[in-house]
């Protein structure tokens, strides 16, 4: 009943579209019906009598290849995690390095939101012009493991209300995209700051081009992109957007044109929006579908 009210009404993406209703262990999602399981090991899930081709592991808890690998042992043929993954088979960026899933992939990990914003980004802007190294911060959006009031916890700053503060911390997002893209391991890292908005981050990336660029050059080859090969992955916007303007967008990045900033012509910034629900959850499904070629 909780599943199915929070899929009916969410306060962030509004009504679903579609009736949902449950009847005894199933909820009904319009023509579509889906078992309910309460199971706090997943190894004993009736995945192989059911079925299942792939699981999409979602729980924040079973974030390792050797815990999600209790879904195979289920009866599932093979595991997405919806985060980054300790020595998951493959991290994956749709858009990115899909093209690099075979059947030896068992357990992959679709990386991080801000890992599906910067990635694509940056792929285009080390095709185009060479990255020497960059960092970037994102101005995230507060998520649910953040306390509504002060609370204890081993991070001082995640000890902090969430909805009254700007609150520098940690991320892996931008190390990450040395997993779907050899070529900058190493060259990147970043920061967050969590603030007090529901939905909606951006990523703010600074670089420096192994060649010298203008503004003109580097918005040229994003917007190339975003027409062409990561058409429906990276967007563009013109406009002078806010946060509140993306939500709901299942882009994985928005580049604000107007935002793109070039100084001497080796140090550069740009900008790019995400939902970090909706885009991301929008991989997940795109990425399921990939993987699913392989089996």
């Amino acid at each position: 009943e909780t599943n199915a009210h929070l899929l009916r009404y969410d306060s962030v993406h509004g009504r679903f579209p579609s009736e949902v209703k449950v009847e005894g262990d199933t909820i009904t999602v319009g023509s579509d019906s889906f078992k309910v399981f309460a199971e706090r090991d997943p190894a004993k899930l009736p995945w192989g009598e059911l079925g299942i081709d792939i699981v999409l592991e979602c729980t924040g808890i079973f974030t390792s290849k050797e815990k999600a690998s209790a879904h195979l042992t289920a009866g599932a043929k093979r595991v997405i995690v919806s985060a980054p993954a300790d020595n998951a088979d493959l991290t994956v960026v749709y858009g990115v390095n899909h093209d690099k899933i075979t059947k030896d992939h068992v357990v992959i990990s679709n990386a991080s939101c801000t890992t599906n914003c910067l990635a694509p980004v940056a792929k285009v802007l080390n095709d185009a012009f060479g990255i020497e190294k960059g960092f970037m911060t994102t101005v995230h959006a507060y998520t649910g493991d953040q306390p509504t009031l002060d609370t204890m916890h081993k991070d001082l700053y995640r000890a902090r209300a969430a909805a009254l503060s700007m609150i520098p911390t940690s991320t892996g997002a931008a190390k990450a995209v040395g997993l779907v893209l050899p070529e900058l391991k190493g060259k990147l890292d970043g920061v967050a700051i969590r603030v007090p908005t529901p939905n909606v981050s951006v990523v703010d990336f600074k670089f420096v081009p192994k060649k010298k660029v203008t503004v003109e050059e580097v918005n040229a080859a994003l917007v190339a992109a975003a027409d062409g090969p990561l058409k429906g992955i990276l967007a563009y916007t013109k406009e002078p957007l806010v946060s509140v303007d993306l939500n709901h967008n299942p882009a994985s990045s928005t580049f604000a044109l107007d935002q793109t900033k070039v100084i001497d012509g080796d140090l550069v910034r740009v900008m790019s929006w995400y939902d970090n629900e909706w885009g991301f959850s929008n991989r997940m499904a795109d990425t399921a579908v990939a993987l699913a070629g392989t089996l």
